[in-house]
């Protein structure tokens, strides 16, 4: 008679459970897009070819000025920032590749895909492309008119940041510049294509004003006022501008016409498959 041995039972190894997808927040799809700016090389291209244009022609401003020249009556600020025009148009396509550089690659699809919802995407498009910006006018603004007055300092054109209306000046023109570039990221997202959100940009918002304000009518002449390029000119000036909005009306026609800019795509994002 043989007596068996009782084995032991081994347990049934538990079944895995799903790992849990992370939540969608829009902290995460803010992390997401600041990622994005930052790591395209077009983002420093154009960055840096702004920042070098309002450096460069400011402190060629500054080198070549005489008080004798034909730029004694011209605002401080707005003879320091000149090169300010030529940047916001750099940056102006830097906010249009942000948006319609992503249909031009594809990647839309999978922006969208990820956030279903869609219009965080364009939210913290807009407000990365924003802060970034402003941070980096403010910044350039700012150094190029201490460079400058280095070599205005004996002429009639001597100011510093503590006179009246220069740090507001200069503050203004990083707002205008940075809602212009708002309103070209709101084309390309609109229009999904970057050849044609720069033409719309170019002939719709810095040519266009410039046609109607030659028209003989008093009330289109007033119009022109707040279109966005007349209204950022308005706001980086430290003394009035005649034929001007005032800087308050200017920055109010700006951001109404940087909201309008994004409506416009949150719409079609709402109604289009992509």
């Amino acid at each position: 008679m043989t007596t068996s041995t009782p084995t032991a039972l081994t347990p049934e190894p538990a079944a895995p459970t799903p790992a849990t997808a992370p939540r969608l927040t829009h902290a995460r799809v803010l992390r997401s897009e600041w990622h994005k700016l930052r790591t395209v090389r077009s983002t420093w291209t154009t960055a840096l070819t702004a920042t070098a244009l309002v450096l460069g022609v400011g402190i060629l401003m500054g080198t070549t000025y005489t008080s004798d020249g034909g730029d004694s009556d011209v605002d401080t600020v707005v003879l320091t920032l000149y090169g300010s025009q030529l940047g916001a148009i750099a940056l102006a396509v830097l906010g249009i590749l942000v948006t319609a550089g992503e249909y031009a690659t594809g990647m839309i699809r999978a922006t969208l895909t990820a956030v279903p919802r869609r219009l965080p995407v364009l939210g913290a498009k807009a407000a990365v492309y924003t802060g970034a910006v402003l941070a980096l006018t403010s910044v350039t603004n700012l150094l190029t008119f201490l460079i400058a007055q280095v070599f205005l300092s004996d002429t009639d054109q001597a100011a510093s940041l503590t006179d009246d209306g220069v740090l507001a000046a200069l503050a203004g023109n990083a707002a205008g510049t940075t809602l212009l570039g708002v309103v070209a990221l709101g084309l390309g997202a609109a229009l999904g294509s970057v050849p044609g959100a720069i033409g719309a940009f170019v002939g719709g918002v810095m040519i266009l004003p410039e046609i109607l304000g030659m028209l003989p009518y008093e009330a289109m002449e007033t119009a022109v006022r707040y279109f966005p390029t007349q209204a950022a000119g308005a706001l980086g000036s430290a003394t009035p501008l005649p034929g001007a909005a005032t800087p308050g009306a200017a920055l109010l026609a700006l951001l109404l016409w940087a909201a309008a800019a994004l409506a416009l795509p949150a719409l079609l994002l709402k109604r289009r498959d992509v």
